[in-house]
């Protein structure tokens, strides 16, 4: 669950070695096993979190009560830790090689919290690992993801199927009113006239291009490589008959064309690469007047440079990347000239939004596995569950960039419009 590639530089027994599955892979566990299982624990540091072989071993020796037991089935699923420790961990999980008994949530987040310093100091900007995002690239990586049907994600997702962080402006607010504050919220951000034309890069299902036309009188156009999202959205449109002022283009965000009043890009950075950024910044560029128009950049970030996850990028989101708000400025939007007017990080609104989705998808289980598989729900379960530990412990941020035009004085005198009447959450 950490950054790291290996746990040791041991060989794994000859069986294991040969692919060796099933129930000889459970053999009675060895001394090998038992060395090895001790250099996983020692790793751990002082993380209240188990770990026990298929015998019921274990080197656990932290004075706390473990939040969570991790429980390695078989000689299998201990190699492939060995062997790559992130995706060995989660492929485990996926397959159901290893299980977690008690909080899964809390034992990733306390691994998170003992190794920061260890992550800090091991910190490289591996983008050469990393998937190109070419044209081709992204339409596959955007279809790995967003094209496992609809029917899945309305399952845990709110009724308008928003895919973003929520905006829980008031503590008791349900996913639904969050998700619907997090879109007027982005509207009022950018400050929205009746008339305007407004460019999208990335529509997910649609509600924030809904969302603008319907209640701040805007044109939009939207970009998305998703085929199943654009056919919602462009229903969706129709029924609400906004269609003659959304319109979803199934196309990449590169082949942006016209002029356009605002940018917006809601969830979308992400999948860009550091190798694109300049590429979308001219698009910026050109879809804006000359001498004025702004936008807003709403993206999962990090603090300081780092590659996802590899078990995330391998299973969950290939080519994705979370970039730094300083990699931001200079790469998209210093060399347009597009002056940054305000950052807000919304990580923690972030890390309750995933464990709103992972409530819906638990209490779902039994329709996700039958409309898809047990391996899938899995998957998705620990995505969301290490997300929440992510942001929880701040090793992922959630940023909104606001920007208009370095010359452009359309200004507002200050924020407190955007904020009024709001109530601070009680800290989770």
């Amino acid at each position: 669950m950490t950054d790291h590639s290996h746990a040791s530089d041991a060989r794994p027994p000859a069986d294991v070695a040969a692919g060796a599955r099933g129930e000889s892979s459970a053999r009675p566990v060895s001394s090998t096993d038992r060395y090895v299982l001790s250099k996983i624990q020692a790793r751990m540091r002082d993380a209240p979190v188990r770990i026990a072989l298929w015998d019921g071993t274990t080197f656990y020796s932290v004075p706390a009560t473990p939040v969570a037991t991790v429980r390695v089935g078989d000689r299998r699923s201990l190699w492939r830790i060995v062997r790559h420790q992130d995706v060995g961990l989660g492929d485990g999980f996926r397959d159901g090689g290893i299980t977690v008994d008690g909080d899964l949530v809390g034992a990733v987040e306390a691994v998170f919290r003992v190794n920061r310093a260890v992550w800090t100091a091991n910190r490289r900007r591996r983008r050469l690992w990393m998937r190109s995002n070419t044209r081709g690239r992204s339409a596959a990586n955007v279809g790995h993801h967003y094209d496992l049907g609809n029917d899945f994600y309305r399952l845990w997702l709110d009724r308008r199927m928003v895919y973003t962080c929520a905006y829980y402006a008031t503590p008791d607010m349900s996913l639904d009113e969050a998700q619907e504050a997090k879109l007027d919220l982005v509207c009022r951000k950018l400050r929205l006239r009746a008339g305007e034309r407004v460019v999208e890069a990335g529509s997910g299902w649609g509600a924030l291009a809904v969302h603008m036309a319907r209640h701040y009188g805007v044109s939009v156009r939207s970009f998305n490589l998703s085929r199943e999202q654009v056919a919602y959205a462009r229903e969706w449109a129709r029924k609400e008959s906004l269609d003659d002022r959304v319109e979803f283009v199934e196309d990449d965000y590169r082949n942006v064309s016209g002029r356009y009043d605002a940018f917006v890009s809601v969830g979308m950075l992400e999948h860009v690469g550091p190798a694109h950024y300049e590429a979308l910044g001219d698009v910026i560029d050109r879809s804006l007047p000359p001498d004025r128009g702004r936008g807003l950049l709403h993206f999962i970030g990090r603090d300081r440079p780092a590659a996802l996850n590899p078990w995330i990028r391998k299973r969950v989101f290939p080519g994705a990347y979370p970039p730094t708000v300083s990699e931001v400025a200079e790469a998209v939007l210093e060399p347009q000239d597009l002056s940054i007017l305000d950052v807000e990080n919304l990580r923690l609104h972030y890390a309750r939004t995933c464990a709103d989705w992972m409530a819906r998808l638990e209490a779902a289980e039994e329709q996700v596995t039958r409309m898809t598989d047990p391996e899938l729900y899995r998957t998705w379960r620990l995505y969301l569950a290490g997300s929440q530990a992510a942001f929880r412990t701040g090793w992922m941020q959630l940023f909104q960039i606001v920007f208009r035009r370095g010359g452009d004085n359309d200004l507002a005198w200050t924020r407190g419009d955007l904020y009024r009447g709001e109530a601070a959450p009680e800290q989770a």
